[in-house]
């Protein structure tokens, strides 16, 4: 299992790929994390996948991650007599706090705490941006907005404000109720919906364990312009292109994207690329070429890990998309040559080290003994151009490692004296991996050990024989 594919792939959970069976073909296709979507399903249901998951894990010897995505504060309008309306470009549109069915003139918004936010001139976006609307008045009680952009409207479908931060908050009582079970399903990552801005980081903050990583997932302008302060309180950061590409130009994307990869790295944080990576593959056997070019950017770009959504979760095809992924990640490692040519200002010093002894000493991996990861995402963030083997006492930390660019992970004994570093981590390298004597690894590592943050040692060795440095 031990590939040398830097680039994770989170590959989503659903009705087509759930069962023991499909989780199994997807992991040996190359799955790395998988989401469990909580828009969907019942915590019955969650749990159960997440035992399913832990089982193959322990069968194959492939650390997996659990990523338990919240649905988050998703706004929508109220249902229509008819089932939907036909809106009119420059007509009047009313949204209200009625009880009553809508129709052509009207319809109601069941969020009463966001009526404030909508002044004069606030765009508002339904269906996913095909219908926008223009506030002209706010009354209190009803909010009178021209039509923009028209067409057929139907029941319950979203609305996305992009130009306003609103008074709500990120983790809604119901996803209250589902962060509550995340030890039950031994989730490595929760994933906050909707973020807005680090407060809302910061509050949900407070319910989960220490050690369970939080992930923002960034599909608002406002998180865009929040996004070092997010990226300081959060551990990790999903480009969300599907609700950020309504909720601004979808143009302007592609750059964002980019930023935002560069700006997790910057801040030595895992980041992943979602939404539509490989969309004709729900329904087609085979990628078409735009979408190998999308998932091939984003490796050169350096993200850590790329996901599939609807392609694994609903998609006819669940295993061959995997592959697909793995296949086309692989190719861009190879093919770029600047991927492993990015360098940052707030490097570390022991990850710039790593990557130096990759370059001018033929080191061929990377050992890193950790108790929190922070050591083995660092010299990831680095991208040292060799794999990184993170040896770890700490399951919680096993798991986590497996979002980050480069990084394969081993559960190991408590360490006590350097002798013992310098024969597990030879014995790790012989044991799972094609090297041959004379091969050179560096060791990294901290004294006294299982104490955090004291990374102190770094160590040259030469297999099959006594030379180090």
């Amino acid at each position: 299992m031990n590939v040398m594919r830097h680039t994770k792939i989170v590959a989503t959970l659903g009705p087509a790929s759930s069962s023991e069976d499909m989780i199994r073909k997807l992991v040996l296709a190359g799955a790395d994390v998988f989401r469990l979507n909580f828009s969907h399903g019942t915590h019955e249901e969650h749990m159960k996948t997440a035992t399913i998951i832990r089982a193959i894990e322990k069968e194959i010897g492939k650390p997996l991650a659990i990523l338990m995505d919240l649905q988050g504060p998703k706004i929508r309008i109220g249902g229509f007599e008819d089932g939907s309306v036909s809106l009119k470009q420059g007509a009047k549109f009313v949204l209200d706090r009625s009880d009553k069915f809508g129709n052509s003139a009207r319809v109601t918004l069941p969020h009463p705490e966001i009526f404030d936010a909508l002044k004069e001139g606030t765009e508002l976006l339904l269906d996913d941006g095909k219908i926008r609307l223009l506030v002209e008045e706010n009354g209190g009680d009803k909010i009178i907005t021209k039509v923009i952009n028209g067409g057929v409207l139907s029941n319950k479908k979203g609305v996305n404000i992009p130009n306003a931060i609103l008074p709500i908050s990120a983790l809604t009582e119901k996803d209250k109720k589902d962060v509550a079970i995340a030890g039950d399903i031994d989730a490595d990552w929760v994933a906050i919906s909707f973020v807005q801005t680090a407060n809302d980081i910061e509050c949900a903050r407070k319910l989960v364990h220490s050690e369970t990583g939080l992930l923002a997932k960034i599909e608002k302008p406002s998180a865009v312009k929040d996004i070092d302060s997010i990226l300081d309180a959060s551990d990790a950061i999903m480009v969300a292109r599907g609700d950020l590409g309504v909720e601004l130009p979808f143009e302007a994307v592609p750059g964002i994207q980019k930023m935002l990869i560069n700006k997790a790295r910057q801040h030595r944080k895992p980041v992943i690329v979602a939404t539509q990576m490989l969309e004709s593959m729900i329904s087609c056997h085979i990628p078409t070429r735009a979408e190998v070019s999308d998932v091939a950017c984003a490796v050169a770009e350096g993200t850590d890990a790329v996901m599939l959504s609807a392609e694994s979760a609903s998609g006819n095809f669940p295993e061959e998309a995997v592959k697909t992924m793995a296949k086309v990640t692989m190719r861009a490692e190879a093919d770029n040559l600047n991927f492993f040519d990015c360098n940052f200002e707030n490097t570390t010093t022991f990850a710039t080290s790593a990557k130096n002894a990759v370059k001018n000493d033929a080191v061929k991996f990377i050992v890193v003994f950790t108790e929190t990861g922070k050591c083995a995402i660092d010299i990831s963030n680095a991208r040292p151009g060799a794999p990184i083997i993170a040896l770890t006492p700490s399951a919680k930390t096993l798991h986590k490692l497996a979002l980050s660019n480069g990084v394969q992970s081993f559960l190991i004994d408590e360490i006590f004296t350097f002798t013992q570093v310098i024969e597990v981590a030879k014995s790790i390298i012989i044991d799972n991996f094609d090297a041959q004597n004379g091969s050179k690894i560096a060791i990294i590592a901290g004294m006294p050990f299982r104490t955090s943050g004291t990374t102190n040692l770094f160590y040259i060795h030469t297999l099959g024989n006594d030379k180090s440095q």
